[in-house]
């Protein structure tokens, strides 16, 4: 598959430390859930759902061709409507996918009617406040972004309980992180009007997978360095979290 910003599709040509703080998400959330059939929402190439088993996990995602090779049941389909009757999984797992639409509170309504009554549903998300501008959504994929309690207004409709976690990253991912706000911020200077914001979504996005082929084409020792353990989970202030983690349970009537 090419290199986009849509999905995670490559550790390579330096795209290694954006890879492992997915896979971490995978490997960091799996604590939450209990035995039995795990959907894998918005899963893309399926990186990472071997940190589950022995669960049996479902994979959905959007594009077929994302799904095609992994060695599970996969299921294309759009997260807002999925084909499954209610009540069919014990857990549900969506890492990095609810801010690709732009009516997310549709996903979360479809997860709590496909989650058994005593499951839980784990969504992960960038953080709006530390994900490119808090200010803009830089990202042409993102429809929509979230801090955290935006993200708690989002789920607490169809679920009782909700609670919050934060990815974050080591000091050596987070010298990386840095050095690509300086260079986006170099970019968006050449901008000062936001102009941008007229462009088109789909030539946006075009320009942005450019973009990102262009500034991670080069290996780099430290990038390649980066492993999923160079990530942790924690509760507590979460404004400087890479990443939001909503831990779902007992969810209610209001579903889709």
């Amino acid at each position: 598959m090419k290199v986009t910003g849509e999905r995670v599709v490559s550790a390579q040509g330096g795209f290694n430390p954006t890879w492992q703080r997915h896979v971490a998400a995978y490997e960091l959330c799996e604590q939450f859930f209990g035995p039995g059939r795990l959907l894998d929402l918005g899963c893309g190439v399926g990186h990472s759902y071997g940190a589950l088993a022995p669960r049996e996990t479902v994979g959905v995602d959007l594009e077929p061709e994302a799904l095609a090779g992994q060695e599970r049941e996969t299921v294309v389909a759009d997260m807002r409507a999925l084909p499954f009757a209610a009540s069919s999984f014990a857990s549900v797992l969506s890492v990095h996918s609810i801010e690709h639409v732009p009516d997310p509170e549709r996903v979360v309504r479809e997860v709590a009617r496909v989650l058994e009554p005593g499951g839980t549903a784990v969504f992960v998300t960038p953080n709006r406040l530390t994900f490119g501008r808090p200010d803009e959504i830089i990202d042409p994929y993102h429809y929509v972004e979230f801090d955290s309690h935006q993200l708690r207004t989002l789920a607490a409709p169809c679920f009782s309980e909700v609670e919050l976690r934060g990815l974050f990253g080591s000091e050596r991912y987070l010298a990386i992180v840095a050095e690509q706000r300086e260079t986006l911020g170099r970019l968006l200077a050449r901008d000062p009007l936001r102009l941008r914001r007229l462009v088109p979504r789909r030539l946006r996005q075009r320009l942005y997978d450019g973009l990102l082929r262009h500034h991670r084409k080069a290996d780099d020792p430290r990038e390649a360095a980066i492993t999923s353990a160079d990530f942790d989970l924690r509760a507590g202030e979460l404004e400087d979290a890479l990443d939001l983690c909503a831990i779902c349970r007992a969810p209610t009537g209001e579903r889709g």
